[in-house]
């Protein structure tokens, strides 16, 4: 079906104007004046904001965090919730696969998991060892359309210097894009390990991974970077306001393929959700980085404001809240992650675009334009220039919704944001041209979503 869209503001990464959007055959056709041939159905947006839907650049559906854990949203539940959030691409980072496994194996057990996704879906490679067949691989793999890969500098498969000094020369000749967990794994099991009894309570968490221990790592990451002649890195999750003085110096510094995401958690709670409410409420909210103080909210709306950090993805990884509250005599055991997926563009657009953090352009930035751009999708998506396919979403400034369990589409029966009022209703998603969302109500396809092949690195973004 073909549609015009009359009377709304369309937002771009650039500016902001009233204008018809007419959509033919899946693609963006016009903007401006609409352009009739008599079969379009006509979609009033009177007093809303037209926007390229969202590109979340960092899920986990599906993820197989431990023997005992898996995130609960797969990738059609997460998929719907994603849609009613108003986002139609995800780029899902894969759980580890068996040890000492190629850098491929999990491509194809997470194609299978995909294949239900509502909404179009990508994947970051994860890295887990270095030896010959995986450098061989990652040339592979970026010239396949998968540009993109995720190490990380703690947990089971602690990437060090050594091996980005091996992985980052590969990556950077072949186009590709390294994507970096970066917290100190000294630092934060040093300080695990030296724990007492009386210290396994939630805000633990906070504790033993403080803001030292992620603004280290990414001064690592950085300096491998430049060693490999500014080869391109990307900081998942950045979460403390130290970590952006680490990105504003390499930058002085000449550096310039550095590209750095937050998420919503990191702007607008803080660890005192550790404390409140006691215990089994505090364990609800573990996850790493752990959510961090009123100064690296402050820090980090600056940041997204002046393009310090250029993405805000969500680190979607939910579990319910028995999976949570049965660890709550000690934090360690708890699996790590949030939902957000859903909560991410209204919060963005009500906390940022009207509380006068970001402007119309920085939204769209932030939220699609930029993550199309960085991760090898533009101008396919992240814009509503003709010739994109037509994803978008309608925004309504003056509706207002107030988060909780009933009216979100997350599997795990609670959100990090529960209570939290919203001036920011999503009245429509659209994606390649077919309505998936209407009200908050579900109308799409199981399967609907697309596998997307991505371009190699390209350095499109400004710094």
């Amino acid at each position: 079906m073909d549609y015009v869209i009359k009377n709304g503001t369309v937002c771009l990464e650039g500016e902001h104007f009233r204008a018809d959007v007419t959509v033919r055959e899946g693609k963006i056709q016009a903007l401006g004046k609409a352009v009739h041939n008599g079969h379009e159905t006509v979609i009033d947006a009177d007093g809303l904001y037209v926007c390229p839907s969202g590109i979340d650049a960092h899920t986990h559906m599906a993820l197989q965090q431990s023997p005992k854990y898996r995130a609960c949203d797969d990738f059609y539940s997460g998929g719907v919730a994603a849609a009613c959030g108003g986002t139609t691409t995800i780029l899902d980072h894969m759980a580890f696969g068996p040890a000492g496994c190629s850098l491929r194996y999990p491509f194809a057990q997470y194609k299978k998991l995909a294949a239900p996704c509502p909404v179009d879906y990508s994947f970051h490679g994860v890295i887990q060892h270095v030896d010959d067949q995986v450098l061989r691989e990652l040339g592979q793999l970026i010239d396949e359309g998968f540009p993109s890969f995720k190490a990380y500098t703690t947990y089971g498969y602690p990437v060090g210097e050594r091996e980005l000094m091996q992985l980052l020369p590969v990556i950077k000749k072949h186009g590709g894009l390294l994507t970096v967990h970066a917290e100190s794994d000294g630092i934060t099991n040093a300080l695990r390990d030296s724990l007492g009894p009386q210290d396994l309570q939630p805000i633990g968490q906070a504790r033993t991974r403080p803001n030292a221990a992620e603004a280290s790592a990414v001064a690592n990451v950085l300096a491998a970077a430049r060693a490999c002649g500014d080869a391109p890195v990307y900081i998942v999750h950045t979460s403390a306001h130290e970590s952006l003085d680490q990105i504003r110096l390499a930058r002085r510094q000449g550096q310039r393929h550095i590209y750095s995401e937050t998420c919503p958690q990191y702007l607008v709670l803080t660890e005192d959700k550790f404390r409140q409410g006691g215990p089994l409420e505090g364990i609800k909210y573990m996850l790493a980085p752990p959510l961090r103080k009123e100064e690296d909210n402050r820090a980090l709306w600056q940041a997204l404001a002046e393009g310090t950090v250029q993405t805000v993805a969500t680190d979607h990884c939910p579990f319910t809240i028995a999976e949570k509250q049965e660890n709550v005599s000690d934090f360690r055991q708890c699996p790590g992650g949030v939902s957000g997926v859903e909560e991410r563009m209204p919060l963005l657009f009500s906390e940022g675009v009207l509380k006068g953090r970001l402007t119309l352009e920085r939204f769209v930035q932030v939220t699609s334009a930029n993550v199309a751009k960085i991760f090898g999708l533009y101008p396919r998506k992240g814009t509503l220039l003709p010739g994109s396919d037509a994803d978008l979403v309608l925004i309504d400034p003056k509706g207002e919704r107030t988060f909780a369990k009933e009216n979100l589409h997350t599997t795990c029966g609670y959100s990090p944001y529960e209570g939290m009022t919203v001036r920011a209703m999503i009245r429509l998603t659209m994606l390649r041209g077919e309505i998936i969302v209407k009200d908050n109500q579900f109308c799409g396809k199981r399967g609907y979503g697309t596998l997307l092949h991505r371009s190699a690195m390209k350095d499109n973004l400004d710094h």
